[in-house]
């Protein structure tokens, strides 16, 4: 049983990985689009001008990036905490708190990803569209949702992870 805990965990630690490479591309992408854009704005004189709907784009690119980046995240127990404060405590209050705040991210993970999913139906049952370029709004949620119900699973880990992680004679991860 142990075993396979430990090869689901590196298959999700890859997934979580390759999830977070693709959102650095993604990103990249969007940073390249934005510049030409400018820069087409810029010499607009000379027949050049932005690319369309490139807002909408990065509206819903972003989205994406920042979605591909939260397994990879979570799993190394990279969000915001308070270990200044909780290092001082004694280690079964620091690690109770480190449970519980993982909990709440679990939680939080899951609700997110749920009303992420009822958006993306409600888009798409609308056939709501952008405003420029005429993409489907649910395309943007489709996107996100696979690496949001990624994070869910990260997050999930994460806490049964630190929740099993309790000795008291090491540092909490």
């Amino acid at each position: 049983m142990t075993a396979l805990i430990i090869r689901l965990g590196a298959r999700l630690d890859a997934c979580a990985v390759i999830t977070a490479k693709i959102g650095g591309i993604v990103l990249l992408a969007l940073a390249a689009m934005t510049v030409l854009s400018v820069i087409g704005r810029g010499i607009n004189a000379y027949g050049f001008g932005p690319i369309q709907g490139d807002f909408e784009l990065v509206e819903h690119g972003m989205a994406f990036v920042v979605f591909c980046s939260l397994p990879y995240c979570q799993l190394r127990f990279g969000h915001v905490s308070v270990d200044v404060i909780a290092r001082r405590f004694p280690y079964p209050l620091a690690w109770g708190l480190a449970v519980i705040s993982q909990a709440g991210m679990a939680i939080m993970a899951l609700l997110i990803t749920r009303q992420l999913y009822f958006g993306l139906v409600d888009k798409w049952q609308w056939g709501e569209t952008t405003f420029i370029i005429q993409f489907p709004v649910w395309w943007g949620y489709a996107a996100s949702l696979v690496p949001a119900s990624l994070w869910a699973i990260a997050a999930i880990a994460a806490c049964v992870k630190m929740a099993a992680s309790y000795q008291p004679d090491k540092a909490l991860p």
